[in-house]
C-alpha cells in the first residue's frame, strides 16, 4: 500500500471553501464529509481535510492560525506543464483566490502560488 497524505486545513466556512475547490477541479469523497469537514481529493494519494475551525481545534491544544495573517503550510502540487499551471491558477483566481506573487520561471520549473479564500498558500509547478 502506498503512502497517502491527508493535509488539514482550517476553515471558516466549509461551504465556500468547497464550492471554490469545485470550481477549481477537485471532487470531494462523500464518506469523510459532513458539516463539519470535507475530504478533497487531489489524486489517489493526496487528499485535503478542510476542517470548520471548530472540528480543527479537536485535535490540536494549540491557537489555530489565522492564514490571512500568518502562513502555518505552503501546499505545492506539481502540474504536467506550464499550460497546466496556468490553467489551473487562472481558475483558482476566477474562483476567488488571490494571486500570492508574480509566476517564476526557473527554465527547469515554472510554478504560480495564490490564496485560496481562507489565506491558505498553495503553489503549483
Amino acid at each position: 500500500m502506498s503512502t497517502k497524505i491527508f493535509v488539514n486545513l482550517a476553515v471558516k466556512d466549509l461551504n465556500r471553501s468547497m464550492e471554490f475547490f469545485k470550481a477549481i477541479g477537485y471532487s470531494f469523497n462523500t464518506q469523510f464529509t459532513d458539516e463539519t469537514a470535507a475530504c478533497m481529493v487531489i489524486s489517489d494519494d493526496i487528499y485535503a481535510m478542510l476542517l470548520t475551525e471548530d472540528k480543527f481545534k479537536q485535535f490540536t491544544p494549540k491557537a489555530v492560525a489565522d492564514a490571512t495573517k500568518t502562513t502555518e503550510v505552503m501546499t505545492c502540487l506539481s502540474a504536467d506543464s506550464k499550460e497546466k499551471v496556468n490553467e489551473l491558477v487562472d481558475k483558482a483566481i476566477k474562483a476567488g483566490a488571490t494571486e500570492l506573487k508574480e509566476p517564476q520561471d526557473h527554465g527547469f520549473m515554472f510554478y504560480r502560488s495564490f490564496n485560496d479564500p481562507d489565506g491558505h498558500i498553495w503553489e503549483i509547478m
